[in-house]
């Protein structure tokens, strides 16, 4: 019986849809269960191991008690071995690292595990680079390439390697963020170490990549455009990035350069809205929503900007999406679609298709917009 090891960080997420960048500390762990949010990793965990039913006779999964992955397995009828406890369903680093560490001793061929880059830091932490692993995404902030793009494609390449087809092993960056400075919208990233990884293109998905400061008069360009475009009484909820930051600066209104913001009539009504503050404001009023795609990755949804969930898009429509990029962005993904994952599969069918795609004051482009 092939042995594979699973750990879930519960946590991981919670902060994104009610606009706190992350769940790293017990006390922003604490607000975003005060201002309603619910853990989504589990889910995600479920969305993965869903790949795997073909082989659940031949499997033995390793884990940790409860929602560090113990339920997740069990519900789907594998067989499993906890060999780790949390005291808590609300865990912490400590935890993940322990967990990490008491899986590895058995001798697993492969260890999943679900989280996002304070998660992916945890387990380089405690098993170092000697263990093949592969991250499932669930966190806010993911910027290490240890992930695969969407938990379902953690599933298929997961079921790639235990079926023993040829898959490339890889050592690949574990990036982290510093919270606090995200919260104050500056980005802070360090290098912490790799972790080796199974990797394969159609499944994993690239280390993000940072805005060139040459793009700026594109990005003002584009911004004046919207701007000029801009119609009354509709809501504008401006996403996260540096090329919607410019629409807000063109503005001259206070801006969250990490957050969401919505403004009307050219006036801030909302500076980092919450998922509950956007469908609270696309309930009252028409609205239209402004994206630009994460560079290096090409991800219009599903990564930095959760508070803009499926229901929030589904109220708003396919139809009042706009989408501004710099050129340079979209070179940068040689060919390669913009992506979306909302978590609904509803909602990310609905979004498939073509889009015009502002990229300078009056120019625009077609370009296409796919689902994982």
């Amino acid at each position: 019986m092939k042995k594979i090891g699973l750990i879930v960080n519960p946590i991981a997420g919670m902060g994104g849809k009610v606009g706190l960048k992350g769940t790293d500390g017990v006390h922003i762990l604490n607000k975003a269960i005060k201002l309603g949010a619910t853990p989504e990793a589990p889910a995600k965990a479920l969305r993965a191991l869903e790949k795997l039913l073909s082989l659940r006779e031949q499997l033995l999964i390793v884990t940790c008690s409860s929602n560090m992955g113990q339920i997740q397995a069990e519900s789907l009828g594998f067989r499993t071995k906890v060999v780790y406890n949390s005291k808590d369903s609300m865990t912490n680093s400590n935890d993940t690292k322990l967990g990490a560490k008491k899986i590895k001793e058995e001798g697993v061929d492969l260890l999943l595990f679900v989280g996002g880059d304070g998660t992916a830091r945890d387990v380089y932490e405690s098993l170092g680079n000697e263990q093949l692993v592969l991250g499932i995404p669930a966190g806010v902030k993911i910027h290490s390439p240890v992930y695969a793009s969407t938990p379902e494609k953690a599933g298929e390449l997961a079921l790639l390697y235990i079926n023993g087809e040829k898959v490339a092993i890889r050592e690949e960056e574990v990036v982290d963020i510093d919270e606090e400075a995200f919260r104050k919208d500056l980005v802070r990233t360090q290098l912490y170490g790799y972790l080796k990884v199974p990797v394969d293109k159609k499944f994993m998905q690239n280390k993000k990549a940072p805005t060139p400061l040459s793009e700026e008069a594109t990005q003002k360009a584009i911004a004046l455009d919207i701007v000029d475009n801009m119609e009354e009484n509709i809501c504008y909820i401006i996403g996260p990035g540096t090329t919607t930051r410019a629409i807000m600066q063109a503005l001259n209104l206070p801006y969250t350069l990490l957050g969401v913001d919505v403004i009307m009539n050219q006036r801030l009504l909302k500076k980092d809205a919450s998922e509950r503050d956007l469908l609270d404001y696309v309930s009252q009023y028409p609205s239209k929503l402004v994206l630009t795609p994460t560079g290096g990755q090409g991800y219009l949804l599903g990564r930095g900007n959760q508070q803009i969930s499926s229901k929030v898009v589904e109220k708003i429509g396919k139809d009042n999406i706009i989408i501004v990029s710099t050129n340079s962005k979209i070179i940068g993904l040689r060919g390669k679609p913009f992506m979306v994952y909302t978590g609904d599969k509803k909602v990310d069918q609905m979004l498939k298709g073509y889009y015009r795609v502002k990229v300078g004051y009056g120019m625009e482009i077609m370009y296409q917009v796919e689902i994982e």
